[in-house]
């Protein structure tokens, strides 16, 4: 009954490397997953590009000053400066997802080098070396495991990886980017709009003061409305950072971490199986 069992588990296995060989070849992940990352790689660069120039807005109306001379006396105001903190906050932001693009590129190297053909021609090779191995001596040595996992890594993880990780993206983070996204664009359209008017030059010194109070309260009050947008922007520029903090860092190393657990725990529970443990053990494997 044991010898049934550990030669299913063989011929399912085989049957599985056999079929993953010739997925190799024929690339159906490949595609969808590169599409995937240019999508991803296109929203990352728009985030950016929208950063940038509220940055470069927030930058502009920090450094404006309103200076007067009511009565003969100058007067200058900075109230650009109370945008400091949320100013940081966005260059900060367009730096993170300066970062999130180069990580898209990666992803998409990283999928070219796989469907590179020598690497499919390589895992070819030792798919049917193992097959061979294994029901010829009962058994494969412990390298070729190795490297049959780390071939398969190579030319299928970042594939499922990214497809795994565009299905929660759609579950769970799409709506949310699109709704963050749009608050940043407006926030940046809206600081646009400041432009401090300039008086008329008055005469006598009431009109003047009429006039500089007037000026004085329209400016605070457009500042004002600038940084209430600002600081409200504020939350949604942390949404998107744990958006593409997810998507581009966390889900794809819990799923690339989780299939190599799960090859590497299919190997080693077969030769537990065969009576092999000790150089096929998932400790073994791990080197």
């Amino acid at each position: 009954m044991k010898f049934t069992r550990q030669s299913a588990a063989a011929i399912c296995l085989a049957i599985c490397l056999a079929t993953t060989a010739v997925c190799a070849w024929l690339a159906p992940m490949d595609t969808p997953a590169t599409t995937q990352v240019d999508a991803g790689l296109k929203r990352a660069l728009i985030s950016f590009a929208t950063a940038r120039a509220l940055h470069g807005v927030l930058s502009v109306v920090q450094g404006t000053q309103f200076s007067a001379q009511p009565l003969g006396v100058g007067v200058s105001l900075t109230p650009g400066q109370l945008l400091a903190p949320v100013n940081d906050l966005v260059k900060n932001f367009s730096d993170f997802m300066l970062m999130a693009s180069v990580a898209f590129g990666v992803m998409k190297v990283a999928i070219a080098i796989g469907a590179y053909w020598p690497v499919s021609l390589a895992l070819t090779a030792a798919v049917a070396g193992w097959i061979w191995l294994c029901f010829r001596r009962q058994g494969s040595p412990v390298w070729l495991s190795r490297i049959l996992i780390i071939l398969l890594m190579v030319r299928f993880a970042i594939p499922l990886a990214v497809l795994g990780t565009d299905v929660l993206w759609q579950k769970f983070l799409a709506a949310d980017y699109t709704a963050t996204q749009q608050a940043i664009d407006g926030a940046s359209s809206q600081a646009n709009k400041l432009n401090p008017p300039a008086p008329p030059e008055s005469t006598g010194i009431l009109e003047r003061m009429k006039d500089w109070i007037s000026k004085t309260a329209d400016v605070k009050a457009r500042f004002e409305e600038i940084r209430q947008a600002a600081e409200r922007v504020t939350e949604h520029i942390v949404k998107l950072i744990v958006i593409f903090l997810l998507q581009t860092l966390i889900i794809p190393v819990l799923l690339l971490w989780s299939l190599y657990a799960v090859l590497r725990g299919v190997f080693a529970s077969l030769a537990w199986q065969r009576g092999a443990a000790g150089p096929f053990t998932a400790g073994g494997l791990a080197g």
